[in-house]
């Protein structure tokens, strides 16, 4: 984000601004909606209740050329500093969720994933396509610049990724903290919270609700098979059905709300429960009786906590072997499009739920400690005295049908 800069909390003549003096302060790195929304709803509540720190926040260079990302942030009511500004100020600890930008930020960096894992379920980068060679991501390109490693700490959701680190950039084991899933964590404390997430939602009790989960590009659930919640509107017709979308926040960055909704409208007037990108994929998928879903994250996390799920797309030849998507795909079959999709829905199973979390977190349960642990250690500071606690996520908010 470009602009005047703003007299806040962080600067040369702060002292003689601020009402709370003497906090340390904390940067949240902003590139893109995604890593955003894993920072600001996962991580950054768990520096709550200190006085003795502040947070800003600030999109960098790569977020301003994603639409909506700096409405997202400034909507959350932080301070919001131009990344000209923040690139220029000594922070005691900068948060980040994806790879870019990092060498601008100056201050102990704690990295963590902005999806599920840190390893990539694609074999191939988007970017360099199938001429490049095949990676698992944690790579050296991405941690380093000028043989400087740029994380002071690396947020790990597995045990299996340390010896991806350690082949892929040993330099930067040293850096490396298991610290489990933050979402999944959320998740799983969140299901006794079902029944509240369904009344949200307006279902009733007979009711099943059918979620479409999709990530984006063109072999997603929603890129590849667009009709397909149209057509579960029309073959769940009866009052014992519900439909709801989740879409990647991808989809609403590079498309618009605007035409996201344009090209739902039908099936929005019809009863299609589209789930905002800010919040509310969580609960949904926790309300959810059954999902069709692809190689994204929402559906991996889906099929963890135990929804059966079916895939509507899948990248077969482009899915790394043992990751992640591999996991959901070994447990979940594949939609036929020549087939009714009911059957299909009510055929799957949810047995493989502890294999598919299992390979998501070798930590259940503590990530919320682990981070915050890690946090205080990079800003120098003894934890406050109070246990970090596992939230339950908020619940989900629909958007609205346009006559309403």
């Amino acid at each position: 984000m470009t602009g005047q800069w703003i007299r806040g909390p962080i600067g040369p003549d702060a002292d003689r601004r601020v009402t709370v003096a003497g906090c340390r302060t904390v940067l949240v790195m902003v590139p893109h909606f995604a890593a955003g929304t894993r920072l600001i709803s996962d991580i950054v509540p768990l520096l709550r209740n200190d006085p003795r720190v502040q947070v800003v926040f600030s999109v960098t260079d790569t977020g301003r050329w994603w639409h909506g990302t700096e409405e997202y942030v400034r909507t959350q009511g932080g301070i919001v500093v131009p990344w000209q500004q923040a690139t220029q100020h000594d922070f005691d600890l900068v948060l980040a969720a994806a790879y870019n930008d990092l060498d601008q930020a100056r201050g102990p960096l704690l990295l963590i994933p902005h999806g599920a894992g840190n390893l990539a379920s694609r074999r191939f980068s988007r970017h360099a396509g199938r001429d490049a060679l095949p990676h698992t991501g944690l790579s050296r390109e991405s941690l380093t610049r000028r043989g400087k490693i740029l994380p002071a700490a690396i947020g790990l959701t597995h045990e299996d990724e340390l010896a991806a680190l350690r082949e892929s950039c040993p330099e930067a084991l040293h850096t490396a903290v298991v610290v489990g899933d933050p979402c999944l964590d959320r998740m799983v404390a969140s299901l006794p919270m079902r029944s509240r997430y369904r009344e949200m939602l307006g279902l009733r009790e007979n009711q099943r609700l059918v979620t479409v989960s999709s990530t984006w590009a063109p072999d997603s659930a929603f890129g590849s098979r667009f009709s397909l919640c149209r057509t579960l509107l029309d073959e769940l017709s009866d009052d014992r059905y519900r439909v709801a979308l989740v879409l990647h926040p991808n989809v609403w960055e590079v498309h618009g709300r605007w035409q996201v909704r344009a090209w739902l409208h039908e099936c929005i007037e019809a009863g299609l429960l589209v789930i905002p990108p800010e919040e509310g994929w969580r609960a949904t998928m926790i309300a959810s009786d059954h999902v069709v879903g692809d190689h994204g994250s929402t559906t991996q996390y889906a099929a963890a906590i135990g929804k059966p799920v079916v895939l509507a797309s899948f990248p077969e030849g482009n899915v790394r072997t043992g990751s992640l998507a591999d996991a959901v795909r070994r447990c979940a079959p594949l939609l036929d499009r020549t087939l009714p999709l009911l059957p299909q829905l009510t055929s799957a199973g949810s047995g493989n739920a502890a294999r598919v979390a299992a390979v998501m977190s070798s930590r259940p349960g503590t990530a919320a400690a682990a981070l915050r642990t890690a946090m205080y250690r990079l800003m120098d500071l003894p934890e406050p005295g109070k246990p970090a606690v596992t939230a339950a996520v908020p619940g989900p908010v629909p958007l609205r049908p346009e006559h309403s």
